[in-house]
Formats: structure tokens, C-alpha cells, sequence
């Protein structure tokens, strides 16, 4: 497998918050503890669709200070999601096609944005109802067919959900064997303090290694170099965003070399993970109501 196709792999401590900030507070943010950010790329679910600084300029900036990305696609979601805000974007008759369709828009976002083959797309299934298995299946039709077109595009298909709700339905289907799941599981339970390899919804081998992101609290507040952010907190040990440089006059592109690793932060860790690697954020506008035990917010 060569260089350009092998994933990049992050292990340390991440937020997300809903809209990309400034490249002023990403800078500010270097004396956090934090080394990598969710950004929310794409997706009509999205709570914050403007994004006014997400564009490639910001991508490299970020990406040259030492910033990981973790990329968020906000699509379609559950027929029977919780959040009244998401309600609107409910996966239609058709899931399969549907996910299909918008694991393209998702590639194109990540390629507009200079996002690379191999590197990590993260759907963005909210919170739903547990026991109606009729929107269970449409969901997990919807997801499958993302996973398989965003794979067939170059890309790692990831997935984020409660940690009692998608995550809980996602482990089920690995456990039978079923196809087409995510490369990542991003699972969200908002205990306080990170519980990456004990959370009891999945097997303790599954998604590993490298494969796991925990959200492990929600709508905090903080503080860095005089920058404030509403954000989301997040420990990982996963793949992470592949950056490529488009030369000009050409439409071909070639993996941006990653600036080396500051001594000075250890929450920075760098390694592969194989493509194939399938088994074994933020304030938003509308918030959902919180669990204290698991909770997939209202996403951006």
C-alpha cells in the first residue's frame, strides 16, 4: 500500500464546536490541550451551514500550525431522531440511494476543501428513538450504503452516534456480520473524562486499533490566548484528515507533507492504519435534551 493511500492516525485529545473558527483562534488555541478538531464540512443537516472561515486556505493554515482534522458529514438522519432541529432532514423511501448520493456530496466537500483519499469521513447520525425497528433499519440501510460509496471513492468511511443509539446498532450489526460498516466508530457518552477502550456498548476489540473516538462532554466553555469557544471534548485514537496539494493548471493532487510533531506537545501521535481497517462540537443552535449517561448532541 503506498504512502498516499494509508491513512494518518491521531492519538490525543480533540473538540469540536459548530462553526470552523477563526485562524486567529486556532492559533491562540496551540497552548490548549487540544491537537486535532472536528470541523463540520458538509451535510444539509448541519446546524451551522455558513461556515464562513471553512475553505481550503484555512484547511492548510490550520493543518501547517499542527492541527489535526477530524472531517463531520451532517446528512440525512433517523426517520425517528430526537432532536426537533434534525427532524427536517429525515431519510427519505429510498435510504440506500440516498446514502449513496450523499457519500458523493460528501467526497466532493472533502476534495473542495483539499481533503485527500484516505482520509477519514465521519457521518453524523444523531440520537433516535431505541425500539422502533422499522427506523433502525432505514438508518442502517442509509449508513451502509454511505459506508460502501464513500470506501468505493477512496475514502475511510467513519460514524458518529449516541453511544445507545446508533453506536449500540452499529455494534449489533458487526457482531452479525454484516457488511458495509464504518472504518471509525466516533461514539458519544458524556461521563466527564474519557473512557476510549472500556464503553460498554462495544466489544472490547471492536474498532481497534486506531479506530476510536470517544466524546466524552458536551457544551463546555474554554478558554485559550484570550479566545473563547463553546465546545465539545473528545479523546482519540483514529484516523485523522490526509491534506493534498492541487499543482497548478493541473486537476492532479499529491498528500501535503505533515509538519513534524512539536516536541512540546505529547498529546501528538502519528502512525498508519490499513484502508481496509473496517472492524474486527461546538454549540449548537438547537440543542437535544441532555443524558447524563449517553447522549449524541444536536450536531452541527
Amino acid at each position: 500500500m503506498s504512502a498516499a493511500s494509508t491513512p494518518v492516525h491521531f492519538t490525543g485529545k480533540a473538540f469540536d464546536t459548530c462553526e470552523a473558527p477563526s485562524v486567529e483562534t486556532m492559533r491562540a488555541w496551540r497552548g490548549s490541550p487540544y491537537g486535532a478538531v472536528g470541523i463540520y464540512f458538509g451535510g444539509r443537516g448541519r446546524g451551522c451551514p455558513g461556515q464562513r472561515e471553512l475553505n481550503p486556505g484555512w484547511v492548510s493554515s490550520v493543518q501547517a500550525m499542527g492541527w489535526r482534522l477530524l472531517p463531520v458529514f451532517v446528512g440525512s438522519q433517523a426517520p425517528c431522531v430526537e432532536a426537533p432541529a434534525k427532524k427536517p432532514f429525515a431519510i427519505g423511501s429510498d435510504p440506500w440511494g440516498q446514502g449513496t448520493r450523499e457519500a458523493g456530496d460528501a467526497v466532493r466537500a472533502a476534495r473542495a476543501l483539499g481533503l485527500g483519499t484516505s482520509s477519514p469521513l465521519y457521518l453524523d447520525i444523531e440520537a433516535y428513538r431505541r425500539g422502533d425497528a422499522q427506523c433502525a433499519a432505514t438508518t442502517l440501510s442509509f449508513v451502509r450504503a454511505w459506508n460502501r460509496e464513500v470506501r468505493r471513492l477512496g475514502y475511510l468511511p467513519g460514524f458518529y452516534s449516541s453511544a445507545d443509539t446508533g453506536v449500540r446498532d452499529i455494534e449489533a450489526q458487526r457482531r452479525a456480520g454484516t457488511a458495509d460498516l464504518p472504518a471509525v466508530m466516533w461514539f458519544a457518552r458524556w461521563l466527564g473524562k474519557p473512557a476510549l477502550a472500556t464503553e460498554p456498548t462495544l466489544a472490547p476489540a471492536a474498532w481497534t486499533p486506531h479506530a476510536r473516538i470517544h466524546q466524552y462532554a458536551g457544551n463546555v466553555t474554554e478558554s485559550y490566548g484570550g479566545h473563547r469557544l463553546v465546545i465539545d471534548r473528545n479523546a482519540v485514537d483514529a484516523p485523522v484528515a490526509r491534506l493534498t496539494t492541487a499543482r497548478a493548471g493541473s486537476s492532479s493532487a499529491e498528500p501535503a507533507s505533515a509538519p513534524a510533531t512539536s516536541s512540546t506537545d505529547p498529546s501528538l501521535s502519528f502512525s498508519s492504519l490499513p484502508l481496509s481497517s473496517s472492524s474486527t462540537v461546538r454549540s449548537s443552535a438547537s440543542p437535544s435534551v441532555h443524558s447524563a449517561v449517553s447522549r449524541a448532541p444536536a450536531r452541527p
